[in-house]
């Protein structure tokens, strides 16, 4: 079996996504584009970016769920200390990613979230994930 080759997916996938639009309607000046890159190719702004995404996504969610009546406003507390920390948001976030909001109740349960944790490319992939040779 042929292993799945992430950065040919990833560019795959960028490649079909077409042109980024501009990141300012303005011009700007070597300089300035200078301290663009400078800012946004830092660690720190990385980290920024993805908890931004996450809360993005925590918003998002909520917001359809309670809107189309699987959650009530009340339940919502059940995540306040979810949503508390970056690790905390990056969890729910990935849940709620993996979730459709017919299931939200089960995600605002004052509980502890489970931990993200990393994956070892080296353990066998679980049975449901089939790869398609191509």
């Amino acid at each position: 079996m042929e292993q799945l080759q992430l950065d040919r997916l990833v560019e795959q996938l960028e490649g079909a996504f077409g042109e980024e639009p501009p990141f300012s309607s303005a011009e700007l000046s070597t300089g300035q584009v200078d301290v663009l890159r400078q800012v946004f190719g830092d660690d720190g702004y990385q980290a920024y970016l993805g908890d931004q995404v996450s809360r993005q996504i925590i918003r998002d969610f909520t917001i359809n769920a309670v809107m189309l009546g699987f959650l009530a406003e009340d339940q919502i507390d059940g995540i306040s200390h979810q949503v508390a920390t970056r690790e905390g948001r990056a969890a729910l976030a990935l849940h709620m990613l993996m979730s459709s909001v017919e299931h939200a109740s089960e995600l605002f349960r004052p509980s502890e979230p489970q931990r993200l944790s990393k994956l070892d490319p080296g353990v066998t992939r679980p049975s449901y994930i089939k790869l398609i040779q191509g």
